[in-house]
């Protein structure tokens, strides 16, 4: 259980997994006074726990797309292959039409995290039927997203306590 430290006000519940919370924490640490943190104010370093399960998405404008920059170990797992440097389009069918795209887009319009707890729409796995994620802008400048630093969390239903 997270307790409460204003993540909420992203649209982060309190009940929010554990590494989904070190993920919104750390880049509210990192944000600067103004603006929203960017790519260099990311430091792996700070956060190698949280590592397998990052993935970095190149924000391309004009026309507005996304591409795979870097995808953690737990993550490349869950997808079955290394989908870095592709465009998300290539790699899920029908993304334009998914409640994934439409995320992608509003971070990078809004300027805000998104957070999705449910069922894979990307595509799905025996295995895998639940998935926890949030998605973070990120911003060279402080105000153009031109990255998002993301952070999912997979499992089953049948492993105790839905999160």
């Amino acid at each position: 259980m997270c307790g409460g430290t204003g993540i909420e006000r992203f649209g982060v519940p309190s009940d929010c997994d554990p590494g989904i919370r070190a993920a919104v924490e750390y880049w509210l640490s990192i944000k600067p006074e103004t603006g929203l943190p960017g790519r260099q104010h990311l430091d792996p370093v700070d956060i190698p726990h949280l590592l397998p399960n990052v993935w970095l998405i190149d924000v391309c404008r004009d026309p507005l797309r996304f591409v795979f920059r870097l995808v953690g170990t737990g993550v490349v797992r869950f997808f079955g292959s290394d989908p870095t440097g592709r465009d998300l389009s290539e790699v899920f069918d029908n993304f334009e039409q998914t409640i994934a795209y439409l995320d992608f887009c509003r971070v990078a319009e809004e300027r805000r995290p998104r957070w999705r707890r449910g069922k894979p729409v990307l595509f799905h796995l025996k295995n895998i039927n639940r998935l926890e994620r949030v998605y973070l802008p990120l911003a060279r400048n402080g105000e153009d997203v031109d990255m998002i630093f993301c952070l999912s969390v997979f499992g089953a239903e049948d492993e105790g306590s839905q999160k």
